[in-house]
């Protein structure tokens, strides 16, 4: 049972990012436990707030040669070496504030990320750490190229390399991520062939890279550089992957993967995004570890919380929120509802148990929002005293009121109430089981 660990103190950085060749700034602050990996944009009018999950992750069609996170509209790009940093050294939580939308290139690799880290010093935390275990195989394929992970006591990841290239032919590593470092993988650098070159710039990529901070490579050698080791260039695809692979938290099985890159990486997150909804699909079990205090969740938001999807999401937004005591959403309800083709359909109503139900989504974000429930599945119990005030019809929004009764280790009770123009349309108590 491994503990949480964070920062001891602030860690700074500043560089060029590799592809937009912006300069950024960027500090990595203690967080919380359950906080996991979250970015702020501080450029931006109001703070931006960006969980590093696998709910994040960009489309890489859209931003390729990287690995981008964002919500709403706003991004952080090549994630993947700062993502490997924290992997290496089991860094769970960390509030990434940065200034700029892509991570600070340095030297290409994730060598100053973790020697700055290290220097700061790191914490162990109480609570444990959240493990992704893998307990059938999952497997990713595009061409030649595969992902597969296998069920595995440890996390282990081995790469095999193969590029037509006779400089960068082929190679291969396997590693345990024990916690023990290997100074030759965060120190590899990225790298690309001299003839991708033009088409990258071309791409509108490349554009904060040079022959100091990225390896190119010709038929007959690296230009302008030399590599750090013989086997530079395999442990740097090993790196992009245990970054990548951090979007989806700590995670128990054997990785193994040929000739992948962040494409092959991202469709794997998906995958196990897909796999982890799978497992906690009895529970309303908590996606993200980050909650704003007293402020907003969107749809978006909402979704990291509870593993519901159309036409099952009931709750549109949460207006408010007081951690541990009350929580307040909204629900608009359309014409366009399923339920109402075939729920009186000639005066369409809104059937009375999916109120009862969007009240307990309401509820379980509420429980879910604190601290030592963070990680567990809130498991809908019971619905007592269930009172049906007024109908519900298209056009009319609900705004649903949850306020927490007894919440203990391994239960709780809310008491809900939805009201329609102020209205009280429904109420009921309800009473969740918490488990792990």
């Amino acid at each position: 049972m491994d503990k949480q660990r964070t920062i001891k103190s602030d860690v700074s950085f500043e560089g060029t990012g590799l592809h937009t060749g912006l300069h950024t700034k960027m500090k990595l602050v203690p967080a919380p436990p359950n906080t996991g990996i979250v970015f702020f944009r501080k450029d931006m009018p109001q703070t931006a707030i960006i969980k590093g999950d696998f709910y994040s992750v960009l489309d890489p069609q859209k931003f390729p040669r990287r690995t981008s996170v964002g919500a709403q509209g706003v991004y952080v790009h090549t994630v993947e070496h700062i993502m490997a940093a924290l992997h290496l050294l089991r860094i769970d939580n960390v509030q990434i504030n940065i200034w700029g939308e892509e991570i600070p290139g340095l030297d290409g690799s994730a060598k100053e990320f973790v020697e700055k880290i290290k220097a700061a010093g790191i914490k162990e935390q109480s609570a444990y750490r959240n493990y992704l275990v893998i307990r059938e195989p999952l497997w990713v394929q595009k061409g030649d190229a595969s992902i597969v992970v296998l069920p595995y006591s440890q996390s282990r990841v081995s790469y095999a390399l193969n590029y037509d290239n006779p400089l960068v032919g082929s190679g291969y590593i396997d590693i345990e991520l024990n916690g023990k470092l290997e100074t030759n993988l965060y120190e590899s650098r990225t790298f690309c062939l001299e003839e991708e070159v033009k088409s990258l710039l071309d791409l509108g990529l490349g554009k904060g890279s040079n022959y100091d901070n990225t390896l190119v490579v010709s038929k007959t050698g690296v230009l302008k550089n030399k590599l750090r080791f013989p086997d530079e260039f395999v442990k740097h695809k090993v790196l992009d992957l245990i970054g990548d692979l951090y979007l989806a938290g700590p995670l128990k099985g054997y990785v193994i993967a040929i000739k992948g890159g962040h494409s092959l990486n991202i469709s794997l997150l998906e995958k196990l995004r897909r796999y982890k909804e799978k497992i906690t699909s009895a529970g309303v079990g908590s996606q993200t570890q980050y909650i704003p205090e007293g402020g907003e969740l969107n749809s978006e938001e909402i979704m990291k919380i509870l593993p519901h999807r159309y036409p099952f999401l009931l709750v549109d937004k949460i207006i408010s929120m007081e951690k541990g005591k009350k929580a307040v959403g909204t629900k608009n309800v359309t014409m366009n509802e399923y339920f109402f083709q075939g729920h009186f359909p000639g005066k369409p109503v809104m059937p009375g148990v999916l109120i009862v139900e969007a009240m307990a989504q309401v509820g379980g974000i509420l429980m879910l929002a604190c601290e030592e429930h963070r990680g567990k599945l809130a498991y809908f119990l019971a619905a007592n005293n269930v009172k049906f005030r007024k109908t519900v019809e298209p056009g009319d929004q609900l705004v649903i009121e949850v306020v927490a009764g007894k919440v203990k280790t391994k239960s709780g009770i809310v008491y809900g109430k939805t009201f329609v123009n102020n209205k009280l349309v429904a109420e009921s108590e309800l009473m969740f089981a918490l488990v792990k």
